[in-house]
């Protein structure tokens, strides 16, 4: 089998199953793009079997520690294992959830999403998505659906020097599906043109902690998306609830999710940042607002710019805060780390001459699990922050 030679001190040492171009010392066998390959140390020693791309900066991706093939067999071993794993949390198919989650799961750059009777697959990584045929197939094996959707409509692919494409892979493709988030908030959701698989999954567990709060608040729910904060809020006895959203078809979803669960909503079509701006001059106040935008930054050459963006809307929200108002914000990058996020909010505060108490820490649903020595498997952040009187 072809393979490479990883140089001494490269992040596969420390535990990481991703090798950079840069950690190559050579390349043995002539090794083709979207295959399996060997992988060995500098003194020849075997470190496991990798999905191969030299067209991505991340040239390989470790899959096991054994050699291996990609082939219907370990699709199905490895989704009946993230399966058995996600049963032990208690999901079950009475409300989405995410049942592959890449590297976490063995599987890189596979990502599944159940959706009731439908599966939607992502395969991010060329290797993978030369089989996603058979990943469907697992799919329908393991899970039992009659439906499964391909939502490789990611940018993420470009990296890979892959096209996008949305399809089916399996069965029939399925009209709007009404789901549950698992307390009785229900979502219409488009599986073949929503947002990613089609909701924010990993925030689902955050919707109802956020809204703990919200009781006799007003509520700005920023980058609502399809509501998931705005209707928990309104649930939950807030005063007013405002949802905004620079996605026209974002906003029609949350109205249309505000009327399915007799919610009452006010959604507006709005650019976040110049909104904040415009309702700053307006002199508005709220006693809760909600923070959470899409990635700032891909890439990790851009966290300086995405780090100016955040600290931005983190002031601009501040200037319309009550005094004890509060102010839940999140980050969905992995290039940003916890530290860097947590900086922004505050230096915001110096300069919105606020004082804030740190009241709670979110992070992704479990559905999402993270990999202890993949830091990359962790990206979703979120705090809540309350505006404390000044001493």
């Amino acid at each position: 089998m072809a393979g490479l030679i990883i140089k001494p001190r490269s992040r596969i040492f420390h535990g990481h199953d991703w090798v950079y171009s840069s950690e190559v010392k050579k390349a043995f066998g002539n090794p083709e793009p979207g295959t399996v390959v060997t992988l060995k140390d500098f003194k020849d020693r075997p470190l496991g079997s990798a999905i191969y791309n030299p067209e991505s900066q991340i040239v390989a991706r470790r899959i096991s520690r054994r050699i291996q093939k990609l082939d219907l067999d370990l699709f199905i071993r490895r989704i009946t294992r993230a399966q058995e794993y996600r049963e032990s949390l208690g999901y079950t198919k009475e409300q989405p959830y995410r049942v592959v989650w890449s590297e976490s799961d063995g599987l890189p750059g596979v990502v599944i999403d159940r959706y009731g009777d439908s599966a939607v697959i992502q395969t991010l990584t060329l290797a993978m998505d030369r089989q996603k045929q058979i990943i469907a197939q697992a799919a329908t094996d393991v899970l039992g659906v009659t439906s499964v959707i391909e939502r490789n409509d990611n940018g993420i692919r470009k990296a890979e020097g892959m096209e996008e494409s949305v399809g089916m892979l399996m069965g029939e493709a399925p009209g709007p599906v009404e789901v549950d988030d698992g307390t009785g908030i229900r979502f219409n959701v488009d599986l073949l043109g929503g947002q990613k698989t089609g909701l924010y999954l990993d925030q689902f567990g955050s919707y109802d902690a956020v809204a703990q709060h919200a009781k006799g608040r007003r509520v700005l729910d920023c980058f609502t998306n399809q509501g998931g904060f705005a209707l928990h809020c309104s649930r939950a006895g807030a005063t007013s609830v405002e949802a905004v959203d620079i996605s026209e078809a974002a906003i029609s979803a949350t109205q249309g999710n505000a009327n399915l669960n007799s919610l009452e909503i006010e959604a507006s079509t709005e650019n976040v940042f110049g909104y904040l701006k415009a309702l700053i001059a307006q002199e508005k106040k709220y006693d809760l607002i909600i923070l959470d935008p899409p990635s700032f930054t891909k890439a990790k050459s851009k966290i300086n710019e995405a780090m100016r963006g955040y600290k931005e809307i983190h002031l601009r929200a501040l200037k319309l805060l009550t005094p004890g108002g509060l102010m839940a914000t999140f980050c969905c990058s992995h290039h940003v780390s916890w530290r860097e996020f947590r900086n922004s909010v505050l230096s915001a505060s110096v300069d919105a001459k606020k004082t804030l108490r740190q009241r709670e820490i979110y992070t992704q649903r479990s559905d999402h699990p993270i990999n202890a020595t993949i830091p990359e498997t962790e990206y979703l952040k979120g705090y809540l922050f309350e505006v404390t009187p000044s001493f």
